[in-house]
C-alpha cells in the first residue's frame, strides 16, 4: 500500500496558506513544504508525495528547478554500490571510458581489471600510427619535466583516456578521478569479487562482424610495456585456481540439494527456517 496525495501550497505576499488534504503523518513534511514555498517567493509550489513503507521521496516541480537542469528523480545512495568491479576484456576503449567517466562524476567508485584485454576498433597498424603521433607531442623546453607523460601500461593508458573525459583540474573532477582504479590482470582481492560488463561498450555488440580490432595490451607491448608475459602467466595461474574453486562450488551445491531433498524436517521447523531465509 502507498499513499500519493497531491498537495498544493500557495503563498501570498506575506503568509503561507494551510495545506489541503494534509494527513497527520505528513505534518512535518508539510512544514518542510512551507519552508520551500517561503524560499522560492510568491509562486505556487506543487509537490507530489510518494509514501512508502520505507519513507517518503519528494519530487520538486519543474518550475522550481534551474531551466537548464532536466527534471528527473535525483539519484539516491541506494542506487549506488560501494565499488563496481568491471572486467575490461572485450570492451571498446573509448566507449567504456565514457561510461566510466560519467559514473565517476556521479559519485560511483569503479575498479577496472584486465585492461590489457581492452579493444580498439581498427587494425593494429592504424592504432600504432596514432600512438606514434601521440608520442611526438612533447614540451619544447624540457620534455623530462614538462610532459606530457606517455604511458605504456594498458591500465595507465585507460586511466589517461578516462582523465581526458573528466574536468580533472577542478576539485570535482579530481575527486571523481580518485574514485577510479585500473589494473592489468585481476590482482587480489578483486579475483574473488563479482566482475561486471558494460553492454553498450562491448565489441561484439558494437562492431560489425568481421571488422578488424586490436588490443591495448599489444599496443602497449609494442611501445615498451615490459610485463605482458608476467601478466599472462599470473592470469593463467588465476584461471586454474578459479576453475578448481568453481568445481568445488558445484559439488557443494549438489550436496546441499540432495541433503534438502532427503532431510526429514517437520512443517513447523520448515516454517521457522523459512522465516530466517533458509
Amino acid at each position: 500500500m502507498y499513499y500519493s496525495p497531491d498537495i498544493f501550497i500557495k503563498q501570498s505576499s506575506k503568509e503561507v496558506q494551510s495545506v489541503e488534504g494534509e494527513p497527520k503523518a505528513l505534518a512535518a513534511l508539510a512544514d518542510y513544504c512551507r519552508q520551500r514555498a517561503k524560499q522560492f517567493g510568491p509562486r505556487t509550489v506543487a509537490l507530489s508525495i510518494f509514501a512508502h513503507s520505507l519513507g517518503f521521496v519528494l519530487f520538486d516541480h519543474p518550475r522550481l528547478l534551474h531551466p537548464s537542469t532536466p527534471h528527473h528523480r535525483p539519484a539516491t545512495m541506494s542506487e549506488f554500490q560501494p565499488v563496481i568491479v568491471i572486467d575490461g576484456k572485450g570492451h571498446l576503449l573509448g566507449r567504456l571510458a565514457s561510461t566510466v567517466a560519467k559514473q565517476l562524476l556521479n559519485g560511483q567508485k569503479i575498479v577496472v581489471v584486465r585492461c590489457e584485454a581492452l579493444n580498439i576498433s581498427g587494425e593494429f597498424f592504424r592504432a600504432k600510427l596514432k600512438y606514434q603521433a601521440f608520442l611526438r607531442k612533447q614540451t619544447r623546453y624540457n620534455a623530462s619535466r614538462g610532459g606530457p607523460w606517455h604511458y605504456r601500461a594498458p591500465s595507465k593508458m585507460f586511466w589517461r583516456t578516462v582523465r581526458g573525459m573528466i574536468p580533472h583540474k577542478t576539485a570535482r573532477g579530481a575527486a571523481a578521478l580518485e574514485r577510479l582504479k585500473t589494473f592489468d590482470g585481476v590482482p587480489p582481492p578483486y579475483d574473488h569479487k563479482k566482475r561486471m560488463v558494460v553492454p553498450q561498450a562491448l565489441r561484439v555488440l558494437r562492431l560489425k562482424p568481421g571488422r578488424k580490432y586490436c588490443t591495448v595490451g599489444r599496443l602497449g607491448h609494442e611501445f615498451g610495456w615490459k610485463y605482458q608475459d608476467v601478466v599472462a602467466r599470473l592470469e593463467e595461474r588465476r584461471k586454474v585456481k578459479g576453475a578448481a574453486y568453481y568445481e568445488r562450488k558445484k559439488a557443494a551445491r549438489r550436496s546441499l540439494a540432495e541433503a534438502q531433498k532427503t532431510a526429514k524436517v517437520d512443517d513447523k521447523v520448515k516454517t521457522e527456517l523459512a522465516s530466517y531465509g533458509y
